[in-house]
């Protein structure tokens, strides 16, 4: 038995934390070597020699999980590997493997199963919104928007004020 992995993409912690026999038949991003090179440098050789899929996500399938990462509103908080995993698994239409509940997220929006490793996992769906710190008004997330971990959103375009990240109310 090659292990859970076929046929699904795995994102980072997976290339981090399982046996190489688990990670084979599974589909990677070459960016994430370099994360692993970040972070692990002998782990980086280790998977190098695993049994694993490496794929470029196309333009379309990229435009595909920023589209469906904006309408969650997650893809401002993604980076570019999680943007290129989840468009692996869109494209694919296989199972995400991420303790990553952002991904998490996306991935059930958009009809994907996401595995968790270590964690339960995302149990409900959430949508987020850049909230105004003034005014309080909500502003959507779109495709084009600027991404980074974390910090203040775009200003609003009612009073000026910096906006935040904030889960939006039902």
């Amino acid at each position: 038995m090659t292990g859970e992995a076929v046929g699904a993409v795995l994102d980072t912690t997976a290339l981090l934390h399982w046996p190489l026999e688990r990670l084979a038949g599974g589909v990677c991003c070459p960016a994430q070597l370099d994360e692993l090179e970040r972070l692990s440098p002998a782990r980086r050789m280790l998977v190098e020699a695993a049994e694993i899929d490496w794929l470029n996500p196309s333009p379309d399938q990229l435009e595909a999980a920023k589209s469906a990462a904006a309408s969650t509103g997650d893809l401002p908080r993604l980076s570019t590997v999680d943007l290129e995993v989840l468009a692996l698994s869109l494209g694919l239409q296989c199972p995400l493997v991420t303790d990553d509940y952002r991904l998490q997220n996306v991935a059930m929006k958009a009809g994907i199963e996401a595995r968790s490793l270590a964690t339960s996992g995302a149990k409900q769906q959430w949508s987020w919104v850049w909230r105004c710190t003034g005014c309080g008004k909500e502003h959507g997330v779109d495709a084009n928007t600027q991404r980074r971990r974390d910090g203040p959103g775009p200003t609003c375009d009612v009073c000026g004020s910096p906006t935040v990240m904030k889960r939006a109310r039902r």
